[in-house]
């Protein structure tokens, strides 16, 4: 069993930078591929990025060059950095750890997310 808390979401201006984490509980953390999904209103939930355990990353294109996900297996954190934020960003925000990059299906564990907005 895995427990997932995420934090760092909020209010930012578009061309600004937000950093979410996640904090995972279970002593088999470091063996899961952590990944980022996001639910916008009105639409399905998307793959942001994932990251194994080894540090190989995926990004979805549309995010690749703004969103940077890492981990810190010590501390059982996973992060993601993300830069140059547009309204379309706006979102809520799912850390989840599972046993393939994507899709959601291969998920096991979800966090309550964290809602980003982004202002025009």
């Amino acid at each position: 069993q895995v427990q997932l808390v995420e934090s760092g979401g909020g209010l930012v201006q578009a061309g600004g930078s937000l950093r979410l984490s996640c904090s995972a509980s279970g002593r088999t953390f470091s063996y899961y591929i952590m990944g980022w999904f996001r639910q916008a209103p009105g639409k399905e939930r998307e793959f942001v990025a994932a990251i194994s355990s080894g540090g190989n990353t995926l990004y979805d294109d549309s995010m690749k060059g703004r969103f940077t996900i890492s981990r810190d297996n010590a501390k059982n954190m996973v992060y993601l950095q993300m830069n140059s934020l547009k309204p379309d960003d706006t979102a809520v925000y799912y850390c989840a750890c599972g046993r393939w990059y994507r899709p959601a299906s291969t998920y096991d564990y979800w966090g309550q997310g964290t809602q980003v907005t982004v202002s025009s």
